[in-house]
């Protein structure tokens, strides 16, 4: 017998559904919660100067004391947490200060910058200098071009800048100790009080009653401005970088032509650039 057979010449093709993306994709880069509120705890103690009862936390966090109870239990049980004998109360353990003094041991400023820096150039479209204080000074240690302006050819990686007619070495004076920029500066005034019947095109200062005015209004806005002093017809910003301890430890620079480069210490270039410099900071472990 003639076996017989659907007529598939004439039957539709299955019209199957777009696949939906994972969840994942949909929703962004998933985390555990858990986690998540684990650390608000955590910070609640990070954040109090002496060890706090259960309550406080409670509170701090806006959870039940019953859930932190048992966040509170696992967090005693690695480390990171103590809970005080006599009183019951809790603060940050021994392993969170073996983690804080790793961080500080891996942070690297240098790496830290660099894809900041690119991104200011790229961004902005003009020079972008790290500076850190060297032995001799405030010291170019890496640079980035933009594209806007023609490249600086007279300041290069190990170039060592003036206190009082560059914006990094200005924004160096308002935030480091005077016994370490204190020699400099004496000199510095020095040359330039024996100048003093120069025409002065340039706002850099002779005294020190001008010298700490300029440091009260840089600290004021957290950045530093230098116009024609370094280089003729070139300006710059530059915002300081700070270590953990509130300690200066380099500084991110923006300089191009006047005219060209927005250096008004309230235009969105000076605020990109404090911005970035905060960044790089609490990176290191900066609060302010």
């Amino acid at each position: 017998m003639e076996k017989s057979f659907p007529d598939q010449s004439v039957a539709e093709p299955k019209r199957t559904k777009a696949a939906k993306p994972p969840k994942t994709e949909r929703s962004g880069r998933r985390g555990i919660q858990s986690i998540e509120i684990g650390f608000k705890i955590l910070d609640v103690l990070r954040t109090e100067r002496s060890p706090v009862p259960l309550k406080m936390i409670a509170a701090g966090t806006g959870m039940s004391a019953a859930n932190v109870h048992y966040y509170l239990v696992s967090f005693q049980a690695v480390g990171i947490v103590r809970q005080e004998a006599d009183t019951g109360c809790y603060a940050l353990g021994p392993y969170a200060l073996k983690l804080g003094m790793a961080a500080i041991e891996q942070f690297d400023v240098f790496t830290a910058a660099r894809p900041v820096m690119a991104e200011l150039a790229t961004t902005i479209g003009h020079t972008v200098f790290l500076g850190v204080w060297g032995n001799r000074g405030p010291t170019i240690v890496y640079r980035v071009e933009g594209g806007s302006s023609r490249p600086i050819i007279e300041l290069r990686v190990g170039s060592v800048l003036t206190l009082l007619r560059s914006a990094l070495g200005r924004n160096f004076l308002a935030h480091l100790p005077r016994d370490i920029t204190g020699a400099m500066l004496d000199q510095e005034l020095l040359e330039e009080r024996s100048q003093a019947a120069l025409v002065r095109a340039d706002d850099t200062p002779a005294a020190k009653t001008e010298v700490e005015d300029m440091v009260a209004t840089i600290r004021k806005n957290g950045i530093s401005r230098c116009r024609d002093a370094l280089l003729a017809n070139f300006t710059s910003l530059s915002a300081p970088i700070f270590d953990q301890g509130g300690f200066m430890i380099a500084a991110i620079t923006l300089m191009g032509p006047i005219g060209t480069l927005d250096d008004d210490l309230g235009g969105p270039t000076a605020e990109a650039l404090r911005s970035q410099a905060r960044i790089i900071s609490a990176t290191a472990g900066w609060a302010p």
